[in-house]
């Protein structure tokens, strides 16, 4: 699985629209800070067929460090919560079936090939 960083979709996006790299990423780059103040501001965002954005708030809680086994205080902390929306949804499912047999993990930890759905 490869990384895509924002600077490649931004020249893929630059090139598919015939707009020059400078504005695809100012367009770009709006868009990801409009989405983010939304965040902020506590609102949903939703775009039809692809997902849903939530800000998720979760409560402070006591925690164990697995190493020394010590209690930890983690802090009360905001979120993003992201649903896939039905088309997004849809055609992951699609390309993953085209892959061929997964790798599925049992409940005791054993790795078996699985058949594509």
């Amino acid at each position: 699985m490869a990384t895509v960083t924002k600077k490649e979709l931004i020249d893929r996006i630059a090139d598919q629209t015939a707009t020059k790299r400078v504005i695809a990423k100012r367009i770009i780059q709006s868009f990801l800070d409009a989405v983010i103040d939304e965040l902020r501001q506590g609102n949903r965002l939703e775009f039809r067929d692809f997902g849903v954005f939530e800000h998720k708030d979760r409560q402070g809680r006591m925690a164990q460090n697995p190493k020394t086994l010590e209690q930890v205080a983690v802090p009360a902390k905001r979120t993003v919560k992201f649903k896939m929306g039905r088309l997004m949804k849809k055609q992951l499912q699609d390309s993953l079936s085209t892959r061929g047999p997964r790798l599925h993990t049992s409940g005791d930890g054993a790795v078996a090939a699985k058949p594509a759905d």
